[in-house]
């Protein structure tokens, strides 16, 4: 599977668990912040591959300023994923409570 992506989010300890279950990767390199409540940067890796880097968005993130200003948040351009049964996977996993935009 190869993806090159860098996303920001909220909850980035809760987004790293379920991006790895998404797509069976591992946390390889992390750092917290300060505090140690979010990732500063964290990256997910697939069969030793880097797939997934992402970090903590920056307070305020309202996503109507987001989306009225066509500010990207995250793209995933993933292929090579191996099977079917994986596109379903994350498919499943990740559609759970999202939600797609189109402009």
């Amino acid at each position: 599977m190869k993806n090159d992506t860098q996303v920001y989010v909220k909850s980035s300890f809760e987004a790293a668990e379920m991006y790895g279950k998404a797509f069976g990767a591992e946390i390889t390199f992390e750092v917290k912040n300060d505090t140690e409540t979010a990732y500063a940067h964290c990256e997910l890796s697939v069969n030793g591959e880097g797939f997934l880097a992402l970090s903590e968005a920056a307070n305020p993130c309202d996503i109507n300023i987001v989306h009225k200003m066509k500010w990207e948040t995250m793209t995933f351009n993933v292929f090579e994923m191996g099977s079917e049964e994986a596109v379903y996977n994350a498919f499943n996993i990740l559609s759970d409570g999202g939600g797609l935009q189109y402009n």
